[in-house]
């Protein structure tokens, strides 16, 4: 009986031991993530504070879903309207001193926000919208919208952007991307473009060639450099001529891709070889949903948002169509809009 005693005081010295170690060890991570979001939310307030010294229009806490064409996304921590090239670098620069990692954001249209929101600071590149033509050359800052610039080339008796009319992306994203349709892209028509660093150091301006252009690829995306402007060299053009040929491809994508419904255009990259949209019509999939998340049932290659869609049910949407294209045909298809992360990194 003595020896039981014992070994009961003992048993219950080490559960007092270990439980008192396993508190302390929690009392730790509370207290480290108790002090991180505390050190977060001085960054944040100090950054807020920094852009309004630099009188750069700012925001807390925005909702993402009305900057996207998709109508997703939860709310940015916080977000800034920098007004020109100068102002928008030096957001970039305010961003790394003060430690929020950002994100620059044109149209939104070919991009797909997390639901949770993004963690850092989104910069919107809607105040840089100015456009110049110089006789053949017309250049256009990043955050004016495509249709815009070729509208104003049509006017200006310009040809070679009527492809452009109708692409709901801005002029940045639509280099970033090297935004296409109807057999034409912007490389084939850009002829420099001005960028800088992604903490807004330095600025470069780059040739055609070191744009490193491919389909629906720049060098921008492997380099991190941000688009500030894009000079095109254009064609001299009859302006009635011009305008015919964007009403004709403007004519086609109302009857064969669905705007009536929020997207992020064509949801994958064109497969070598084959037709991505046809492969998932032959598959069946046309109409087929996961939560608010459809298969466009007039074009297959679109994935819409048929109301209170979230970037969760367009992601599992996106993995079955894949699953089953893989199935049906041997083909990997890989999605052709920028998939993002909390932190506002691309996953996809």
């Amino acid at each position: 009986v003595p020896k039981c005693k014992f070994f009961s005081k003992l048993l219950l010295f080490y559960m007092r031991f270990w439980y008192n170690i396993i508190w302390i060890f929690v009392f730790i991570e509370i207290y480290e993530k108790a002090w991180y979001f505390m050190e977060l939310s001085f960054a944040y307030r100090s950054l807020a504070a920094a852009f309004a010294s630099e009188g750069i229009p700012h925001r807390k806490n925005e909702i993402l879903a009305p900057h996207t064409t998709f109508r997703i996304g939860g709310p940015a921590a916080l977000t800034a309207t920098p007004e020109g090239a100068e102002s928008l670098a030096k957001a970039l620069t305010l961003c790394k001193e003060y430690g929020i990692p950002s994100l620059v954001l044109g149209a939104g249209s070919n991009l797909l926000l997390p639901d949770e929101g993004i963690e850092g600071c989104i910069i919107f590149t809607s105040g840089l919208c100015a456009l110049r033509i110089d006789g053949l050359h017309l250049s256009a800052d990043a955050g004016l919208r495509l249709g815009i610039a070729s509208r104003a080339a049509c006017e200006a008796g310009l040809s070679g952007l009527a492809f452009a009319y109708g692409i709901p992306g801005s002029i940045g994203g639509g280099v970033y991307m090297n935004a296409g349709a109807y057999g034409g892209e912007l490389s084939d028509v850009v002829s420099s473009v001005l960028c800088c660093d992604m903490d807004g150091g330095e600025c470069y301006t780059l040739s055609k060639e070191e744009c490193g252009f491919s389909y629906r690829h720049s060098a921008f995306q492997d380099n991190g450099r941000i688009v500030l402007s894009a000079t095109m060299l254009l064609k001299d053009g009859v302006p009635s001529a011009i305008r015919e040929e964007m009403e004709d491809y403007m004519q086609r994508r109302r009857a064969k891709q669905p705007l009536q419904f929020p997207s992020a255009g064509s949801t994958f990259k064109r497969a070598p070889g084959h037709y991505t949209a046809q492969m998932i019509d032959e598959a069946g999939l046309k109409g087929y949903a996961i939560g608010g998340a459809q298969v466009s049932e007039l074009h297959a290659g679109f994935i819409i948002n048929r109301g209170g869609a979230t970037a969760d049910d367009v992601k599992r949407l996106i993995a079955h169509i894949q699953s089953v294209i893989l199935k049906t045909h041997g083909v990997e298809i890989f999605p052709e809009i920028r998939i993002l992360d909390t932190h506002a990194r691309i996953i996809s």
